[in-house]
């Protein structure tokens, strides 16, 4: 039995051959059936996501690791049109012990594009769950992914490798909550319903935010987004006229000039008693006029600045990186031994319905005895009697082939199986 990983990701291939070889979630199925039907895996998973595209797979029978690569790739290729040669370019092959450690990897978020995300986990259970929805894993891959997710959930636990935020949105909020500390009794408007309002709306709703007020150029986009979060919407000309109850303003359109101006904010901190806004701006060009972070009670913090704080996080996150390959070399090697065992677990069975057919015969010749008159002494005497020397047969007639032929590692290893003494 084998086990390799094939894969592309950030990595190894620029976003135009990423998306070539994407799985959408409505031909997963499909792909996963077509590798098993054409007896190229007997066990398989594929994980797809903007930045990869990972197929987990369990050979029944050693083959060559090329032969094995070239055959997935030539899949890949008529799968999704593309280029063989593209494909090998940029693909990257794991096979045993390497594809442990790249799972769990990756379910950590150690191989993601922003150290640590926790989103990655999601998508691999759901790739793992419509694998096992299609029936196309069996116990190994069940046991590596059940695995990976443990894993992950360890490293999340003991290590602070997610409590550094490291994206623009979440940045934004952190901050927030240093400035405000807790946010229930705030209310944030956000300017624009673009991804990075929309993430920042998710994690201020997550810390238990008050109230949210959407404002976008479109109301109708903004009422959508509003709708999800409990807020209510309005267009960007009302800013105004609402300015003055937002504690936290994110911005982040695509407009061209100042979506706020100093003397609209300078009137709603009048109308507020000068009660602190705290104002982030992510927008490139700028939404708010620059020169309102003169203001007092303003804290105007620019993309820049974000970044500062993510490039901090980061490299807090770098450290507890250690930390979790050192959690992971351990798993690795403790996922690798239950593996290895697997292999004995066939001779295991072998032996044990060998014995129990021993056991079987003698335990009907005994009762015939029984029933013929013999005494129970006496029938006991023979069942222990025969069932030892039967049991001990073969053994002996296998070491004493052993010492004949000079093979002392199989005495060796008798020793150790029945842990007996070595006398010489």
């Amino acid at each position: 039995m084998q086990l390799f990983a094939f894969g592309l990701n950030h990595n190894t291939a620029p976003v135009s051959v990423r998306e070539q070889v994407n799985f959408s979630p409505e031909r997963l199925k499909h792909a996963l059936h077509d590798i098993v039907e054409h007896d190229l895996a007997t066990e398989i998973v594929i994980i797809s996501t903007c930045n990869r595209t990972e197929l987990y797979c369990v050979f029944e029978h050693d083959n060559d690791k090329n032969i094995i690569a070239n055959t997935i790739n030539n899949w890949l290729s008529h799968y999704h049109n593309i280029s063989s040669q593209t494909l090998q370019n940029h693909l990257y092959v794991h096979e045993k012990d390497e594809v442990v450690r790249h799972l769990l990897r990756v379910a950590c978020g150690l191989d993601s594009m922003v150290l640590g995300e926790p989103q990655i986990l999601g998508q691999i259970k759901s790739a793992y769950n419509t694998a096992k929805e299609s029936n196309t894993t069996k116990r190994l891959l069940n046991k590596l992914f059940e695995y990976a997710f443990s894993v992950a959930k360890q490293v999340r636990t003991d290590t602070a490798i997610g409590s550094s935020p490291v994206s623009v949105a979440f940045a934004a909020v952190r901050l927030a909550q240093q400035i405000f500390g807790d946010l229930e009794g705030n209310t944030a408007l956000l300017i624009g319903a673009g991804e990075t309002i929309e993430l920042a709306a998710r994690h201020l709703h997550e810390n238990k935010l008050g109230r949210m007020i959407v404002a976008n150029r479109t109301l109708e986009r903004a009422s959508n987004l509003a709708k999800e979060f409990s807020g209510f919407a309005i267009t960007l000309e009302e800013i105004p006229a609402h300015l003055a109850e937002a504690d936290v303003v994110i911005a982040s359109t695509a407009s061209q000039t100042h979506v706020l101006n100093k003397a609209e904010v300078e009137h709603a901190i009048k109308i507020r008693k000068h009660r602190p806004m705290f104002m982030v701006d992510i927008a490139v060009p700028r939404d708010i006029e620059p020169s309102v972070g003169d203001l007092d009670d303003v804290y105007l913090y620019s993309v820049d600045d974000l970044n500062e704080v993510i490039q901090d996080n980061l490299r807090s996150r770098e450290q507890e990186a250690l930390k979790a390959e050192e959690i992971i070399d351990t798993q690795v090697t403790h996922f690798i031994s239950w593996w290895r065992s697997l292999d004995v677990v066939t001779t295991i069975c072998n032996l044990r319905e060998q014995t129990q057919e021993h056991k079987n015969d003698i335990v009907i010749k005994a009762k015939r005895m029984l029933d013929n008159g013999k005494s129970s002494y006496e029938v006991v005497d023979y069942l222990a009697h025969t069932l030892t020397n039967t049991l001990m047969h073969s053994p002996c007639v296998q070491l004493r082939q052993a010492g004949y032929d000079g093979q002392n590692e199989l005495i060796t290893a008798a020793q150790q199986l029945f842990q007996l003494p070595d006398d010489n």
